[in-house]
């Protein structure tokens, strides 16, 4: 019994030690942590610390640059932050949608970036008979294709629209009504307004509106997007729709905000 015991506090020992290991390099630059600094951070031995990278490495969860020999997050880390995302954003936006979907009778999205694309983390269906299913749960689509994806495109920095809009030529080819030059009048359309609008440029007789979700410092965290048939996204209706969905995104973002500020 006293061996499982001296087993079990040695297996808990080494957890705790990763997860020392995997906040340090989450908080650490592009450049990465060399073993010293990472050895002076966590109080470990560098034979101890030397294996436990070595199996971090082995997993994917870290990276060693080949040049300076430092340490970085890996592939395997990388993988889990979009999933814990996702998963985070989709559980936080749950009751949003279902009571943006009740009062609105339409069909809202929650949408997140990941790298130059948007992906749908959460649908609800509302219940108006003629139901505009767009996107389903796991789709992905060109950042500024639909306008959940056009709000996460708008509210970046210029320098990273431009980089996002380059590095999408290929894919925004299959999208005809939104070319380069497209895309900058809807992001430019989309910030003076405070929300996207996408009519008809996807599905002719279907339209949509967007707005960001943005966290207490202005920071991006994902998007709500609602779509309906053209008839039922007039002028007169938008304004009502569009503050809908801004009191739900900040309702969102407030609920979000705890646990990112734990995770810094």
């Amino acid at each position: 019994m006293q061996d499982a015991s001296v087993k079990q506090d040695a297996s808990v020992k080494t957890v705790d030690r990763v997860v020392w290991i995997l906040r340090l390099l989450s908080r650490a630059d592009a450049h990465g942590v060399s073993l010293s600094e990472l050895c002076a951070a966590t109080q470990l031995r560098k034979t101890t610390a030397h294996r436990i990278l070595g199996a971090l490495v082995e997993s994917g969860l870290l990276f060693q640059d080949i040049g300076t020999r430092n340490y970085r997050l890996g592939f395997a880390a990388a993988a889990l932050g979009r999933s814990a995302l996702e998963q985070d954003v989709a559980g936080a936006a749950r009751l949003s949608l279902v009571r943006i979907a009740q009062r609105s009778c339409d069909t809202v999205f929650a949408s997140v970036r990941e790298g130059t694309a948007a992906i749908c983390v959460a649908r609800e269906v509302g219940s108006f008979p003629i139901r505009t299913l767009t996107l389903d749960v796991g789709d992905r689509r060109p950042l500024g294709v639909g306008a959940g994806s056009l709000a996460l495109l708008a509210f970046n920095p210029d320098s990273n629209v431009k980089d996002i809009i380059k590095r999408n030529d290929a894919w925004l080819a299959d999208f005809q009504r939104f070319t380069p030059g497209e895309l900058w009048h809807l992001v430019e359309r989309t910030r003076k307004a405070g929300y996207a609008l996408n009519e008809g440029r996807i599905v002719s007789g279907m339209s949509a509106i967007g707005v960001p979700i943005l966290d207490n410092r202005g920071q991006l965290i994902a998007s709500l997007s609602l779509a309906a048939i053209k008839d039922r996204m007039g002028p007169e209706r938008i304004p009502e729709l569009v503050q809908l969905l801004k009191d739900e995104a900040q309702a969102i973002a407030d609920m979000l905000q705890p646990a990112r500020m734990a995770a810094e």
